[in-house]
């Protein structure tokens, strides 16, 4: 079967259309996805930014957290070193001595049950209690006392009782013989750590 001219450019336009047409579908879909992809980029762009300022953020927390760790675990080795003294009652002792010469009183009387434990918390310390008596001024008492608590920073001063005497009425002085000086009993505590 022959085809007319006419028939041919009807037949080659009708293809063309169909071929322009599904092109122009082929297209509209492409675009579609296109502009789909489009978006999905610039979602996930932003969640990057987002995640790599979170985590810029992360990575400075985790600095200073870091440095906050590191001067905390300095003061426990401070603090450890500063709780480990030797509590020994003969060295306990012989300062305590020192201390009240230089002090300007005497210790009269020093008495010490030895080292115990102690619980303070969930830490357990070694602790060394003495009662001491000493007499002198009471300035250079109070004076003592504080000098004490300087030498042993781990130390604790559970109590002191004063004991001023009565100043003699005219009478009572002559028959009084000797001067009494004024005293004070000291209750005393000295913790120490060995641990780790």
């Amino acid at each position: 079967m022959k085809l007319s001219r006419k028939a041919i450019i009807f037949l080659v336009i009708g293809v063309f259309v169909i071929l322009v047409a599904g092109l122009g579908m082929a297209y509209s879909r492409q675009e579609g996805e296109q502009s789909q992809l489009d978006q999905e980029l610039t979602l996930a762009k932003q969640r990057l930014e987002k995640y790599t300022g979170e985590e810029a953020e992360f990575a400075s927390q985790q600095k200073e957290l870091e440095s906050r760790l590191a001067k905390a675990e300095s003061r426990l080795r401070a603090a450890k070193a500063n709780l480990y003294q030797s509590i020994e009652s003969i060295e306990a002792s012989d300062t305590l001595f020192t201390l009240a010469q230089d002090c300007g009183v005497e210790v009269v009387k020093i008495q010490s049950p030895g080292v115990a434990t102690q619980a303070i918390g969930e830490v357990t310390l070694s602790a060394l209690s003495l009662t001491v008596t000493i007499e002198g001024d009471v300035l250079n008492v109070i004076g003592f006392v504080s000098e004490w608590t300087k030498e042993y920073p781990t130390g604790m001063v559970e109590s002191v009782v004063v004991t001023v005497p009565q100043p003699p009425d005219a009478e009572a002085e002559e028959a009084q013989t000797g001067e009494e000086n004024p005293s004070a009993d000291i209750n005393i505590c000295i913790h120490t750590y060995e641990g780790k």
